[in-house]
């Protein structure tokens, strides 16, 4: 009895560690070397741009915004200082719900540099993108966030990915600014952002990007369908319900978006809480994506890169412990499982002295990245009460930023 305990014992033991370690390391190894073998028989196909700016498509820059007073400057002067013609870029904001000097800044320093869209009425992000959307008649439109700034170079890079006609949506890269003062939250995000680039980068390369962050992605125009009221990841089920027309996200990593990490640990919480949330109401609301039958490697690529994540991953993690201990006392290989299981305490002593250090404000970027990685998912498991509690609600909750 106690040797099929032991057994059975292992058997979870090693099937978490599995799931843990492909959904974070071994997916981007396979994920690489698929792309490599594909593309020693498929090259990748250069597009250009047309001749003449005279020829390019008209473009809307499209920026939902609540309460960005602070921003709408510096925002609009990266606008207008991006490389595309003034007369095929049309810039609108719609700021539903926005009570503070917003709208009034917009319309007087920056009259007829830009269309404002307002209602009093605030039903949150998506509400407000769907309404917007209603006014926009361009092929393509671009949307990008009040507090992200965009590259220069950025709508042509963008344009010239839809050159495809394959291609219904580009996701530009986000970028983190890092300063030298930056703490975990930053830093951390920093790290992470990178390791994630690199992923949609080679999944682009695969086949599709795997959804779109709001900091700058762009869409066909007809192809943007209203989103349920309540969605909190809108970046994300527009992207993939785009996907599932037959189109492909292409990333953009010469389009980029740069903001601030957030002010601090307490602020990115909640902003990784309501993304975990956010994910898993995409897990059901995209469950047609599941079905390999139908999409794919583009279902293989989702459920790697994302549904595990977002889902049974975190809980394997949290299990490996305690599953190790058992192993230990059901009479378990001493040494071997000894050695596994001084690797894990040793690991969250690690993120623990990473937590410690960022409240007294030390730096160590090699603290952090474990001290991060347990946040991450920490975090998913609080995003299923999130989602409970916020069950019905559009309105988001901006996290504050780090200043520059």
């Amino acid at each position: 009895m106690n040797d099929t305990l032991a057994l059975c014992l292992e058997i979870l033991f090693w099937f978490a560690l599995f799931v843990v370690f492909y959904t974070y390391l071994g997916y981007g190894i396979l994920l690489y070397i698929l792309v490599k073998l594909k593309e020693l028989f498929v090259k990748p196909v250069k597009r250009s741009l047309p001749a003449t700016d005279g020829e390019l498509p008209e473009v809307t820059l499209f920026i939902t915004a609540f309460n960005e007073e602070e921003v709408v400057d510096e925002k609009m002067e990266n606008c207008l200082e991006l490389d595309y013609p003034a007369d095929k870029l049309h810039i609108v904001w719609v700021t539903d719900g926005s009570d503070d000097g917003t709208n009034e800044r917009l319309q007087t320093r920056w009259q007829g540099k830009a269309t404002v869209h307002f209602q009093p009425i605030r039903q949150g992000k998506t509400a407000a993108m769907t309404r917007g959307m209603t006014l926009v008649d361009t092929p393509f439109v671009v949307f990008t966030d009040a507090n992200t700034m965009v590259n220069r170079e950025a709508i042509r890079e963008i344009v010239l990915a839809f050159q495809d006609p394959k291609v219904g949506c580009v996701a530009g890269e986000k970028r983190i600014a890092v300063q030298t003062k930056d703490g975990a939250a930053a830093g951390g995000e920093g790290i992470y952002w990178k390791y994630e680039s690199t992923l949609k980068a080679l999944d682009a390369r695969l086949y599709s990007a795997v959804g779109a962050a709001g900091e700058l992605f762009a869409v066909r125009r007809e192809l943007f369908e209203a989103m349920e009221p309540d969605t909190l990841l809108d970046d994300f089920i527009l992207s993939l319900r785009i996907t599932m027309k037959g189109y492909t996200i292409a990333y953009c990593t010469n389009a980029y978006a740069i903001e601030s990490g957030s002010a601090d640990m307490r602020e990115e919480e909640k902003r990784k809480v309501r993304i975990a949330a956010g994910g898993l109401q995409s897990i059901w609301r995209l469950r047609p994506l599941l079905n390999p039958f139908r999409y794919g490697v583009l279902s293989f690529q989702y459920t790697s890169h994302r549904v595990l994540r977002w889902s049974v991953t975190p809980f394997l993690l949290f299990a490996l412990l305690p599953l190790n201990v058992a192993i230990l006392l059901s009479g378990g290989s001493t040494v071997f499982y000894g050695v596994l299981l001084g690797m894990q305490l040793l690991f969250y002593g690690l993120g623990y002295w990473g937590y410690y250090l960022s409240t007294k404000q030390i730096k160590n970027k090699i603290l952090f990245i474990p001290y991060y990685f347990l946040f991450m998912n920490i975090n998913v498991l609080k995003g299923i009460r999130y989602l409970k509690k916020k069950k019905g609600n559009g309105a988001w909750e901006k996290a504050k930023r780090a200043e520059k």
